[in-house]
């Protein structure tokens, strides 16, 4: 079992980059799986309205983003893209240069948790 990771880093060239991936569960028992433990220092949840967009901008800190709801299309400068729905989770890492944008995609409100480190 596991979640589908985006992660946006900072590389060597100032702009962002995305790579994918999962966050791998272990079974604890016969109902039940998780994930290992981090620490995190606060959490917040956010909403936005549907057809929202924001432009071009860092993550302002490490963090992870949850979507709840709402379907999103992010963009990086160099062109990639990628979109997040529900149960998606972003690790925003790129806390420096071009950064990334996103625009809300259905009719539905951007409803997520914000975890960071």
């Amino acid at each position: 079992m596991a979640f589908r990771l985006v992660r946006l880093s900072t590389g060597d060239d100032g702009q962002s980059h995305v790579t994918t991936g999962e966050i791998t569960l272990e079974a604890l028992d016969e109902l039940n799986a998780a994930s290992s433990v981090e620490a995190v220092s606060r959490l917040r949840f956010e909403e936005t309205r549907p057809g929202s967009a924001l432009t071009w901008h860092p993550a302002p800190e490490r963090q992870y983003v949850v979507t709840l709801s709402g379907t999103l299309d992010f963009e990086t400068r160099d062109g990639t893209r990628f979109r997040l729905g529900p149960g998606d989770v972003l690790l925003a890492e790129d806390t420096a240069g071009g950064g990334h944008r996103w625009r809300l995609v259905d009719d539905q409100p951007w409803r997520r948790v914000y975890i960071a480190f």
